[in-house]
Order: C-alpha cells, then structure tokens, then sequence
C-alpha cells in the first residue's frame, strides 16, 4: 500500500453576500488529502495517514476518503477541530485567505500513532506544512528517518506561507529531507521560494548529489522537468481551457507515481536509473492528469478511465 501524510481540511469559499450574511461553501481538501484521492483515482492501492477530527467535517473528510477508495485504518481519530481555509476574493476578484489551523485536528500527528501503519509498504509521502507544524513534524521525521532505508520516500514541500511565513522552517525542512527522499516533486514556484536565484538545472544537480533519485519540477503552464541520474526530459503543459488550478500539483503527483507503480520503477534501485524515454513517457501522463484537473471546478482529479494506458 503507498501511504500518503499530512493534512486533510476543508476549504471555505466565500460566495456572493446576502441580506444576512455570506454564504460558505466548504470543500474538503488539503495537499496530501488530494494526493491520496487522486492516487486511488488512478487504481492505486493508497491509504491517508494524518490525524482527522471527529467533529462533522472531520466525519465528511472521512466518508469522502472512503467514498473513493482510500485505506482509513491508518488514520488517526481526534477529538481536536477541523483545520479551515477560508477563501474570499475582493472586489476584482483577486483572492486572499484566511486560515484557521491552531491547535487543529491534522497538527496531532504524534509518535504513539505510528503504530497504526503497516509493517510494509510500497512507498510512503509526505509535504505540505505538516512536515513544518508541530507536533507533527517531529513525528513524520521521525517516521522518514525510520523508514528510508528501506521504503521509497516521495516528498513535495508545497509551501504555505499563510500557514508557517518563515521561509528558513521550509528551507531547514527541505535541506534535512534532501538526502532521505527519492522522489522529489518540487514546484517552480516553491524553487524560487527556498533557492532563490538557483535555477532548475542547479537545483536537480545538487538534490541528485545530496542523494534523491528522481528530481521533478513542475513549471506550471510551461510543463515540467525531470532529472533521474544522467538522464533528463522536459515536456509542455496539455493546452486547456482553465477553470481553476486548484489541485493540479497533486494531481500531477499522483499520476506521476501511478506511471512509476505500473511500470515497477517506484524503487531504491530503479529510480535512480530511469531514462530520458522514460522520464518523458512519466512527465507526458502526469501532465495530462493535471490538465484534466485544471478543466473542472476544484482538486476533483481525473479517473483512470480518463487517461491512456501508460506507456
């Protein structure tokens, strides 16, 4: 089972006011929550580990995992709230968020709770700001120290400044993980965050020598880059109608993965050693993926049915 870490929350969109007040529209979401669904989306086996409130939202990020297939056993249960990110736009439409996370459900992540995850497993995740908050980051540490001599560790850091501003947290956190992660997602944006002025091309060079296996970068509309040893490939985003890019990173993560398991190459020993063929092959399904997802409302990533055989 590929196990996916961190945060499942509710994203709180403000529609247009009334005479009363401001109607909300909540959507569950949450970068690994995304991950995880888009995952068992594409047909892999995938279950969520972060703690999940027992409050009502916490039971609908719940039955919403269910509902598509992710493994729940592993997740913890608490009795601390759903975390919250409150989305409203101003009067030109440009958005601005507010976020409600303190002492919050998916920040509970504690070393007694690792006892709940299998013996093995085909590979494990982590990213996002849980890898920065405590106590959970502690408790991913020590779970990535624990098993990335022997279980494939993929990591995307997703930076959330409204959630943790100081950048040095996210820079230490990528620094410490560099030389225990074999798949690295990383996206343009996030690069210029923590390394800024290095370019793509130094930064690749520089995780390989640290130890990753595979470098991903993802460019936003001008696609995406990889780098596995010697070998290198680009390729161009899917031209498509956007409607909004919530959740194409995951989605593109998730489809990357799923190219690597149906292919047996999520692995110490083959990750390291992919060629450029495969590398394009890998980057032109996963763009796909997050193309699909940029096509309709939300992280609502794409089915199996949806994308081509993987070649």
């Amino acid at each position: 089972m590929f196990v996916v870490c961190g945060e499942a929350l509710m994203d709180v969109f403000a529609r247009e006011r009334d005479a009363t007040g401001m109607p909300l529209d909540a959507r569950m979401g949450g970068s690994p929550f995304n991950a995880a669904v888009g995952l068992a989306r594409l047909g892999q086996p995938v279950g969520f580990f972060g703690p999940v409130s027992r409050d009502f939202l916490g039971e609908r990020l719940m039955q919403g995992l269910r509902d598509e297939g992710v493994h729940v056993d592993i997740t913890p249960r608490t009795d601390a709230p759903t975390t919250l990110s409150l989305v409203g736009t101003d009067a030109n439409g440009v958005p601005a968020y507010s976020f409600y996370g303190h002492g919050a459900a998916d920040r509970q992540l504690v070393p007694e709770m690792l006892s709940l995850l299998p013996a093995t497993m085909s590979a494990l995740h982590i990213g996002s700001y849980t890898t920065i908050v405590e106590p959970t980051a502690a408790t991913l540490r020590a779970l990535v120290e624990r098993e990335h001599t022997r279980t494939p560790i993929s990591y995307d850091p997703n930076v959330r400044l409204n959630v943790e501003p100081d950048v040095e947290r996210w820079r230490d956190m990528l620094r410490w993980m560099l030389p225990r992660t074999h798949l690295l997602k990383i996206s343009l944006e996030d690069l210029a965050l923590l390394r800024p002025g290095t370019s793509v091309e130094q930064f690749a060079a520089e995780a390989l020598k640290q130890g990753v296996k595979l470098v991903v970068v993802t460019l936003g509309g001008d696609g995406a880059q990889a780098f596995s040893g010697p070998a290198a490939a680009r390729v161009p985003a899917v031209p498509v109608a956007v409607v909004d890019t919530v959740g194409a990173g995951d989605s593109f993560h998730a489809a990357l993965v799923t190219w690597l398991l149906e292919h047996q190459l999520l692995a110490h020993e083959t990750l390291g050693h992919l060629s450029s063929t495969q590398l394009h092959e890998a980057l032109r399904f996963a763009v796909q993926a997050a193309a699909i997802t940029c096509s309709r409302r939300g992280a609502n990533p794409p089915r199996r049915a949806e994308l081509p055989p993987a070649r």
